[in-house]
């Protein structure tokens, strides 16, 4: 089996390890608009995934699935300077946080889930939308049309990330891999809606209002719903609170720390 690339790190901040998981497309920059307020308490960790930002794309780029991204994170983590961490994702990032809290609780201090995937009910619809979206003739297509429907607000750190998916996450080596990650979320591992409810890891489940990838009544709540004891806040925001509503995002999640000692 080839050998797993070597994911590019941002690091700021000193203290207890928080590490952000980005969605797909994403990188560790789609961060940007909260991690100096976070880097006053956390050393904060930004791991590219496989194929964007400084990270290289898996050989080939098909290689690429969420389970793929949890194997290198998996990797990552026994590497990490961070015997246990806060770990906070995005979509699919969220998803890869899940399963790694779920096989290694010991190494979760606390898990802040954003629009997470895999706990989608599918059926023919979101089927059929997932296999579009793994389409790489579709891929290049969209451009960052995609993007732009799942931002709802419009400010500098939204439209740095709609830059970036029109830009280098649409190279051919980017969208191969944006491709082959889509395909894999219907896959059984990516589901998540029996396996959560054994996690024991102090949970914030978070989601936008107006997402239309991860229906904040439906997918999230649900999410809420399944996780023993998890805590629910959903933004008047789009897929990305964080990076849509930062200042309301940070009060949340940093109410969420306060109360579970971090």
């Amino acid at each position: 089996m080839p050998a797993s690339p070597t994911l590019h790190v941002r690091s700021d901040g000193a203290g207890p390890a928080l590490v952000l998981l980005s969605a797909n497309p994403g990188d560790g920059r789609d961060f940007d608009g909260i991690v100096p307020a976070l880097a006053q308490r956390f050393r904060v960790l930004r791991p590219d995934w496989p194929g964007y930002g400084g990270s290289p794309a898996p050989e080939p780029p098909e290689r690429a699935s969420a389970s793929y991204f949890l194997e290198v994170f998996t990797r990552w983590m026994e590497e990490a300077d961070a015997p246990r961490a806060h770990l906070l994702g995005n979509s699919v990032g969220g998803n890869v946080a899940l399963r790694y809290a779920l096989t290694h609780p010991q190494r979760v201090s606390s898990l802040v889930l954003v629009s997470s995937g895999g706990f989608t009910a599918h059926n023919p619809v979101t089927r059929g939308f997932c296999r579009l979206q793994g389409q790489l003739w579709f891929k290049h297509l969209l451009g960052d049309r995609f993007t732009r429907a799942y931002l709802r607000a419009r400010n500098p750190l939204t439209r740095a990330m709609i830059a970036r998916a029109g830009g280098e996450q649409a190279t051919d080596s980017a969208l191969r891999v944006n491709a082959a990650v889509w395909r894999s979320f219907l896959e059984p591992a990516h589901d998540l809606r029996v396996s959560a409810r054994a996690l024991a890891v102090p949970t914030l489940v978070t989601g936008g209002r107006h997402d239309p990838v991860i229906p904040a009544k439906r997918d999230t709540a649900l999410a809420a719903r399944t996780i023993p004891g998890a805590e629910l806040h959903v933004f008047d925001t789009g897929h990305a609170p964080f990076a849509e509503a930062p200042e309301d995002f940070l009060a949340v999640a940093s109410a969420f720390w306060n109360r579970h000692g971090a």
